[in-house]
C-alpha cells in the first residue's frame, strides 16, 4: 500500500513538472517536502501519508483559523483527505472560502473532506455504539474518523445499560463486527457488557457526560480500565478521534488477511 502511495505522489509531481506547471526549483522543494514541510508555526508531516495511508490530522484547539487554513492547504498538496478535529464554525467559514469539497460536522466540531471512495469499496466491520444521546458527539467523532479511513461504519446510538433490551436488540450487528467502539459516560459500564457478548476487540471511550461524582469522565474511565471482561482497551476521556483511528487500523489489517 505504501509503495503505491509513494508512486502515485511522485508520478503526480513528475506530471506537473513535465507539463511545466512547476519549475525545477519547486520540483526539488516538493520532493524535499515529502518528509515534512516547515511553515514556521508548524511542521507539516507529509511523510505520515506514506507511513500510514492517512495524512496528519489537525487538532483545532488553540489554533487560529488562519493557521488551520495554512496547514490544511499544505496537507491537501499530497492528500485528498483533510480532517480537522475540535474546531468551530468560524474556522469552517474561512476554510470553505479557500478549499473545495469540505464539510463541517457541527456537533463533533470536525471539518473534513467528503470521502471519494465508492460505497461498495468501503471495508465493513466497524460498529460505533454509544450509551446515551448526550454521548453522540463523541461517537460521531469516532465514526467520521473511521469512515475517512475507508471503512463502512455502523452506528448504534442510545443503547446504554439502563435499558439493556435496547442493546440486545442489536446483538446480531455486534457479533458481525470486527471491532466495536463503545462510547459511554455516567458509570461507563457499556464496553464491558458489550465485550462479554462478542468475540472482537472493544474500544472503550469514556466521556465527560455525567453527574458530579462522574468527575468529568474520570469515573467511567476507571470503570473501563477495571473491566473484568477481556478484550476491552480504553482511550482517553472524550477521545473519539483516537478510538476511530485505532478501529480503522484494526479493520484495515483484518481486511488484508
Amino acid at each position: 500500500m505504501t509503495n503505491n502511495i509513494i508512486s502515485k505522489i511522485i508520478e503526480e509531481l513528475l506530471g506537473e513538472y513535465r507539463n511545466k506547471n512547476i519549475g525545477d526549483q519547486e520540483f526539488i522543494e516538493r520532493i524535499k517536502g515529502l518528509y515534512f514541510e516547515d511553515i514556521g508555526f508548524a511542521k507539516v508531516d507529509h511523510h505520515r501519508m506514506l507511513r500510514r495511508d492517512f495524512p496528519e490530522v489537525i487538532f483545532g484547539i488553540n489554533k487560529t483559523p488562519e493557521q488551520t487554513l495554512e496547514i490544511a492547504k499544505r496537507i491537501l498538496k499530497y492528500s485528498t483527505i483533510l480532517l480537522v478535529t475540535r474546531t468551530d464554525l468560524k474556522t469552517y467559514e474561512l476554510l470553505k472560502k479557500g478549499l473545495k469539497g469540505i464539510d463541517l460536522h457541527f456537533d463533533s466540531g470536525m471539518i473534513y473532506t467528503k470521502p471519494e471512495v465508492p460505497e461498495e469499496e468501503l471495508k465493513e466491520g466497524v460498529t460505533v455504539i454509544c450509551a446515551g444521546t448526550s454521548d453522540c458527539h463523541i461517537a460521531d467523532e469516532a465514526a467520521i474518523t473511521c469512515s475517512l479511513m475507508k471503512n463502512k461504519v455502523k452506528r448504534i446510538y442510545d443503547v446504554g445499560i439502563a435499558g439493556m433490551h435496547r442493546l440486545l436488540n442489536y446483538k446480531d450487528d455486534l457479533t458481525r463486527s470486527n471491532v466495536i467502539i463503545a462510547v459511554a459516560g455516567m458509570e461507563g459500564a457499556l464496553p464491558g457488557v458489550v465485550s462479554a457478548m462478542v468475540d472482537c476487540p472493544v474500544i472503550g471511550v469514556p466521556t465527560s457526560i455525567g453527574y458530579g461524582a462522574s468527575f468529568k469522565g474520570l469515573s467511567p474511565l476507571l470503570t473501563m480500565l477495571n473491566s473484568c471482561s477481556p478484550g476491552v482497551v480504553v482511550v482517553n476521556i472524550d477521545n473519539g478521534f483516537g478510538a476511530g483511528y485505532t478501529a480503522g487500523m484494526i479493520n484495515r489489517s483484518i481486511n488484508k488477511i
